[in-house]
């Protein structure tokens, strides 16, 4: 603990401004995206196109979304693996589509499964532009030369307007390496927490790679950042929160967060102790 801990030392992201409140809008990487620095999740527990967040139903997951929307949070990450696509069609009714930001993801390793999934993604979410598109679950290391036809048909589609950005979500440290050489990554989703758990390495392993891609200039999310929620159960769950928020703000090393939450009060909670992080790190 007393080493993932001493990775801090930065600004949420290395060379910029440190963020002041999670609903802060952020800039990631050379993307020109903006979104805010606090992302609410859709995939807890999330496989075979359900997750905790879908199964609560459309009126409660619309309400999720709303609420937190009104506090700010802008950025909405989805993927098809959690069946969050039509749910969140449903929710965007009663929110401006340009003032947020859509990332999803395909499981998709071929050019005709991407250009398919790309096609039925927007169908499902009644968009026509796909703000972030990553491929999801990645774990081999050559995975960027192995999936090259993936890569171009999300590259084709950038060229054409149908996307904004493309990248992957990494699930092993040769994965995330591989990421960080790739210049055709924009956007990594990325597992980091201080203990290490539901990660790709430990932190002290993984935070350097991360500095590798910030250095690249690439956009760097945090995703596990309360440990896929093993660390918001119990009587101390929200000083492992706020302990987990100050290491993940202080890293230097991510542009923004997202965490899976499933209900407001979670929202509320966080928010609360992400201020409470933020003055311990003399930014309040």
């Amino acid at each position: 603990m007393a080493g993932a801990l001493a990775l801090g030392g930065g600004a949420l992201a290395a060379g910029k401004e440190s963020p002041r409140k999670l609903t802060e809008q952020v800039t990631l990487g050379k993307t020109g995206i903006r979104c805010s620095l606090l992302g609410i999740g859709t995939g807890s527990q999330g496989y075979k196109r359900a997750s905790n967040q879908t199964r609560l139903g459309q009126a409660p997951f619309t309400a999720l979304l709303r609420h937190a929307y009104e506090r700010g949070i802008t950025y909405f990450d989805v993927a098809d693996q959690y069946g969050s696509h039509p749910f969140l069609r449903e929710a965007l009714k009663s929110m401006p589509r340009d003032k947020v930001t859509i990332l999803t993801k395909s499981t998709s390793r071929d050019a005709a499964g991407m250009r398919a999934d790309l096609d039925r993604f927007r169908r499902e979410l009644g968009v026509d532009t796909l703000d972030i598109v990553l491929m999801h679950i990645v774990t081999e290391p050559d995975w960027n030369t192995r999936f090259q036809g993936a890569k171009d048909a999300l590259s084709e589609a950038k060229a054409k307007g149908i996307i904004r950005a493309h990248g992957c979500s990494c699930h092993s440290l040769g994965a995330l390496e591989a990421a960080a050489a790739d210049p055709w990554v924009e956007v990594d989703l990325a597992r980091f927490n201080p203990w290490g758990r539901h990660m790709d390495a430990p932190p002290e392993a993984v935070r350097p790679v991360l500095q590798r891609m910030k250095r690249a200039n690439k956009g760097v999310i945090g995703m596990k950042i309360l440990a896929q929620g093993d660390m918001t159960r119990g009587g101390d769950r929200l000083a492992r929160a706020r302990e987990s928020l100050r290491f993940a703000l202080d890293s230097g090393v991510l542009d923004a967060l997202v965490i899976g939450f499933e209900s407001p009060r979670q929202i509320d909670e966080i928010i609360g102790e992400t201020r409470v992080a933020l003055a311990e790190l003399g930014r309040a």
